[in-house]
């Protein structure tokens, strides 16, 4: 099968912490992107918005994009609510008429739009709703303590601070360390990068722990680490409930810790910052104790995002959370994985001996 080539959607909101989807596809299937559709970059490359990604050209057209060679039309931007631009239905059904596929993240799903849905089918083509669930998911029941393989979630300080590029960052080192690794991914994005998973968020909130069970036994198949990506921060005014149900139902038994080195207030609210992030070692404390009601578990390391700083307050800031927690911390981003990759590694080797010692 020829691998899909995406022009990306991100309209007015292209940037290194506005675009998530897109900046994380043009990261780790970089090969893959032919362009980015936003007006306010246009004419500039990807490389000159994000500082990564290369020559890829930013237009500011569906036609100049699908002049590029697109097959699959992504949208790359998750506005809050998740809900489609009004003015993007014409780009996409444009897109459609030319061939392209579409894959969505948002939360309205464009296969019930029936425009779209006419068109596509006229022209054989597939709208990808990834956010759309199962209709079938389980209440969990705490099946995912009992896998062997090792089970690691991400949880953060706030969203958007780097959970599912952390795990990203670490699958390589360790399968070259010989551990079979698999990423579980939770939400639009990730499934985007990995190809399968359950984005969460869009679930009944009866069913996320469940909807989180069901793929952590999934990534556990023929797996001796499972990496499932994290969602929001359990503290946050709009989404704990996500970081809850993800928690609750990966039953892991390590945690990766993830903060942007400059964020002092949680949440989008740049009107009125009210609540403030609380010192890491609290954040340690609060979700061992909050997911050891379910699973025993433990913050095994730190993964700091540093993108906004330079290299020598990069590194302080890495310093000064390993000082606090007493953990190994690094920017797996921008700076060697290693101290992470070994911290998990270890943990991994504690928790086969003493699934051993229980027989």
């Amino acid at each position: 099968m020829t691998p899909p080539r995406f022009l990306i959607i991100a309209d007015g909101d292209f940037g290194p912490m506005t675009s998530k989807t897109a900046n994380s596809v043009i990261r780790y299937r970089p090969g893959q992107v032919v362009g980015v559709l936003d007006r306010v970059n246009a004419g500039g490359t990807v490389q000159a918005v994000l500082g990564f990604g290369g020559a890829i050209p930013v237009v500011a057209t569906m036609r100049e994009g699908l002049a590029l060679g697109a097959t699959v039309v992504l949208i790359g931007i998750a506005p809050q609510g998740g809900r489609l631009p009004g003015e993007w239905h014409a780009w996409i059904g444009e897109a459609i008429d030319a061939g392209c596929d579409i894959w969505n993240g948002l939360h309205t799903f464009l296969s019930d739009d029936p425009d779209l849905a006419a068109r596509a089918a006229r022209r054989g083509r597939k709208i990808l709703d990834l956010r759309k669930p199962p209709i079938d998911l389980p209440v969990a029941s705490g099946l995912a303590k009992d896998v062997e393989a090792y089970v690691c979630l991400t949880v953060g300080t706030d969203c958007n601070v780097g959970k599912m590029t952390s795990q990203l960052q670490l699958v390589d080192g360790l399968r070259a360390r010989g551990l079979r690794t698999n990423f579980v991914a939770t939400g639009q994005t990730g499934i985007m990068i990995e190809g399968w998973g359950i984005a969460v968020d869009a679930v009944v909130a009866d069913f996320i722990a469940g909807a989180t069970e069901r793929i952590t036994l999934q990534g556990a198949k023929d797996a001796d680490i499972v990496l499932v990506e994290g969602q929001g921060s359990i503290n946050h005014p709009g989404y704990s409930g996500v970081t809850l149900g993800l928690l609750h139902g990966a039953c892991p038994s390590g945690l990766i810790l993830c903060h942007q080195a400059s964020r002092e207030y949680i949440g989008d609210y740049r009107q009125a910052a009210w609540l403030r992030i609380p010192p890491l070692s609290e954040y340690v404390k609060l979700y061992e104790h909050i997911g050891s009601a379910v699973h025993p578990t433990n913050v095994v390391a730190i993964c700091m995002n540093t993108y906004d700083l330079d290299e020598s307050a990069a590194r302080a800031a890495c310093e000064a959370a390993e000082l606090e927690t007493g953990l190994p911390c690094t920017d797996p981003v921008r700076f060697d994985p290693a101290p992470v990759i070994d911290a998990l590694a270890a943990d991994r080797a504690r928790y086969v001996a003493r699934r051993t010692e229980r027989g």
